[in-house]
């Protein structure tokens, strides 16, 4: 696919600056990118590579001062970062928009109903009653079990599991090894010492414009819902336990744990390898560190948390730094008490 500088100022309504009709058919950082690639500049640590750089077109912030003459044709935009992230998502739509039909071997059943647009690849199972919106492409390898619900423009990379009765918004992208609506982790103590499973009936509901990285679970509820809210971005390798809820626009990094029955809040930040107790509640735009640990709930908004325990910002990092006396103090306690053995031993009482 081939764009000229003018086509890609309309899509990101941004001004030209240079020849208008140069042509880019890929991408490429800037550091690196050649003659026919678009690229971008909104990191100030790169500014350098802008008058060095052999890209055909560049989006850069509109308040941008040059410093040195370019060679490149200029598109400046109110947010470069955000107008090249638009572009990327274009180009991925255009590039999947032909993708339709269904591949052999793939088992749909009778009673599954799809809508238009769909392609389903080769190795795909579709269960009984299960119903697919307009527009989903779902590749090799998918199972997706009964009474499903999926809506439009869905995309379900390869791997992807959805179990019996789950719910999938419009415009959702699940990659590759997700699994979405396994047991969640409920077991009753017996008298006897041995683990009794609780049937987990629940489902897992994820609403519009959610996006799930690869290898990430989310277990369906014991009973009602795991709810993952609108907006919600979710790393790779992350562990979503039975009945929680995440409010909408929050973001977890990987390999984040949250256990049964948490409600996190609306635009909430968490961090990578953050672990948590289960039935607490996160305020909303909480912002929470890598490898925290939760172990109450964080009920006001508009905070950031760090260490273990979680506590706010500023307490973690003076703990840090008396943390990292110790050694000394551990010195000073040592020869005062060597002082004081000393007294006594000559009868001198402090």
């Amino acid at each position: 696919m081939q764009f000229s500088a003018a086509q890609i100022a309309l899509l990101v309504q941004g001004k030209v600056e240079g020849d208008s009709q140069v042509t880019v058919n890929s991408f490429g950082k800037i550091e690196e990118a050649g003659a026919g690639q678009l690229s971008f500049l909104a990191n100030p640590k790169y500014e350098q590579f802008l008058y060095t750089t052999k890209a055909s077109v560049i989006l850069i912030n509109e308040q941008l001062e040059l410093q040195e003459p370019i060679h490149a044709t200029l598109i400046r935009v109110p947010d470069a970062y955000s107008a090249f992230a638009t572009l990327l998502a274009k180009y991925q739509e255009l590039s999947t928009a032909a993708m339709e039909g269904i591949q052999a071997p793939s088992y749909i059943s009778n009673t599954a109903q799809l809508g238009t647009g769909v392609f389903v690849g080769a190795f795909v199972h579709i269960g009984d009653q299960t119903k697919i919106g307009n527009q989903v492409k779902i590749f090799p390898g998918v199972y997706i079990g009964k009474n499903v619900v999926i809506g439009d423009q869905v995309m379900l990379h390869p791997g992807v599991v959805i179990y019996n009765d789950c719910v999938i918004g419009n415009q959702v992208t699940i990659h590759a090894g997700t699994v979405i609506g396994s047991d969640g982790f409920g077991y009753a103590p017996q008298s006897d010492g041995t683990l009794s499973k609780v049937p987990q009936i629940g489902n897992v509901v994820i609403e519009d414009g959610v996006e799930i990285g690869a290898n990430t679970t989310i277990d369906r509820a014991t009973i009602g819902s795991t709810v993952i809210r609108k907006g919600v971005k979710l790393d790779n390798l992350i562990q979503i336990a039975h009945n929680v809820e995440i409010g909408e626009n929050t973001v977890i990094a990987a390999q984040t744990g949250l256990s049964g029955s948490i409600k996190v809040g609306r635009q909430v930040m968490i961090g990578g390898q953050v672990g948590s107790v289960g039935h607490i509640q996160i305020a909303d735009n909480t912002k929470i560190g890598a490898k925290a640990g939760i172990t109450k709930s964080l009920k006001e908004p508009n905070k950031t948390y760090s260490g273990f325990p979680a506590v706010e910002f500023s307490a973690d990092m003076r703990n840090q730094a008396n943390i990292r006396k110790l050694p000394e103090l551990e010195k000073r306690v040592a020869e005062l008490e060597k002082q004081l053995s000393e007294l006594l031993n000559k009868g001198i009482k402090p």
